[in-house]
């Protein structure tokens, strides 16, 4: 029996509010919209004859934040989607409250525009107020987990990850969300989450963990707390939950935090994930060995085992067609893991993709070439995973290509 079944409000609203091991996993319509817009080929041909096949959770396919191209990020509703859709790792970027607990947060710096603290009480606690739009000066505002507690915290309601920068109200700063994600799903409180929290949720969702240490935003040491404690408390609480440290991908920017992982924790660094932001440095090239600040092979001397760049580091054109970069030879040649990041949060491709799609902006003109990236990614490049904001993209090619 084809098992096509789009999510829906109603289907999520018959998930327990407490947890449990999903028995079915769902594609919805997306795969096929995309594969629709592809340009006829092999590719096209052997992802239309997997249209029967019956859909199962994959490692390969990992949720970015659960799935906030349409449910807001890091609560219980965008990871039990994100779940749904066969995301067999599940994401929790962590980073910790004045009170020094730790919590599910893409960054340690924006309550004002994922939740609606403006709106409430907790607005007197922001490092920046709410400014409004005037003239040519945008309106701004800044808010962090670090300056309320716990339970200040739970009292918020997370929203869709936005602010409207013409804004001359709260009310409608805390709006501004991309026309193609939707506030459908924000329009029930959404249940945020401690990162304890998030791993009891992902385990009973029966998904593996990748959460983020997030580089806080302010000076540590915090109050006593600092990088190391906090490093060491992301493990600990693996450890506490009974997670066998092969279940758990920690991830950092920041190089350091992954050296500390190595030797302080080495069952769980055998794993830890460098994210490279190696983009941000001037001149920078992943074309250019000459220009990056680590070569592959220095990175697999220290200690590291993964590896995780955006996605246009690992791809460039070549004669019209997608190729791996010289970054994604040589990283594979140094026998470096390599998972990236992340499709599905561009919005429709037809206009060349934005920031994910920059090293091949000249090919992309469909929402078809996202599975020709993806494919690169997956039988060139040699990926072991790839993160997603709508995470039945992946888990579709997967299932497809017989991938975990």
């Amino acid at each position: 029996m084809l098992r096509i079944i789009a999510l829906t409000t109603a289907a999520l609203a018959a998930a327990p509010a407490v947890a449990q091991t999903l028995d079915r996993v769902e594609y919805g319509p997306r795969p096929f919209y995309l594969i629709d817009r592809m340009e006829d080929g092999p590719l096209k041909d052997q992802l239309q004859s997997c249209q029967n096949q019956e859909a199962s959770m994959s490692l390969f396919s990992i949720g970015h934040r659960g799935a906030p191209m349409q449910f807001p990020e890091h609560t219980v509703e965008s990871n039990r989607a994100a779940a749904l859709m066969g995301a067999g790792i599940l994401e929790c970027d962590v980073t910790f409250t004045e009170d020094l607990e730790l919590v599910c947060r893409h960054a340690q710096n924006d309550l004002h525009t994922t939740t609606n603290i403006l709106a409430t009480p907790l607005a007197a606690t922001c490092t920046t107020p709410f400014t409004p739009a005037d003239g040519d000066t945008s309106a701004s505002a800044e808010c962090r987990t670090s300056e309320i507690t716990l339970d200040e915290y739970r009292s918020l309601r997370p929203k869709m990850d936005a602010a409207d920068s013409t804004a001359t109200t709260v009310e409608a700063y805390l709006g501004g969300t991309a026309g193609w994600r939707t506030d459908l799903y924000s329009a029930e409180p959404a249940m945020l989450m401690t990162h304890a929290e998030s791993i009891e949720l992902f385990r009973d969702l029966g998904a593996r963990f990748t959460p983020e240490l997030k580089s806080p935003s302010v000076e540590m040491p915090f109050n006593g707390f600092t990088q190391e404690d906090y490093a060491q408390k992301l493990v600990d609480e693996y450890v506490a939950a009974g997670i066998p440290a092969s279940d758990v991908w920690l991830q950092s920017f920041n190089l350091e935090d992954v050296l500390y992982w190595i030797e302080a924790a080495p069952e769980f660094g055998a794993q830890a994930v460098y994210l490279m932001d190696e983009y941000d440095i001037e001149g920078y090239s992943p074309m250019d060995a000459s220009t990056w600040p680590n070569t592959m092979e220095e990175l697999k001397a220290m200690g590291v085992n993964y590896i995780a760049p955006p996605t246009w580091m690992l791809v460039t054109l070549e004669s019209g067609e997608i190729v791996p970069s010289e970054l994604a030879i040589q990283a594979k040649a140094a026998n470096l893991n390599i998972i990236t990041w992340t499709v599905e949060r561009s919005g429709p491709l037809v206009n060349g993709g934005g920031w994910y799609y920059q090293s091949i902006a000249d090919a992309v003109n469909s929402d078809g070439v996202m599975y020709e990236l993806i494919d690169v990614l997956a039988q060139d490049v040699g990926v072991e995973g790839i993160f997603s904001d709508w995470p039945a993209t992946v888990t579709y090619y997967a299932n497809c290509m017989g991938l975990e």
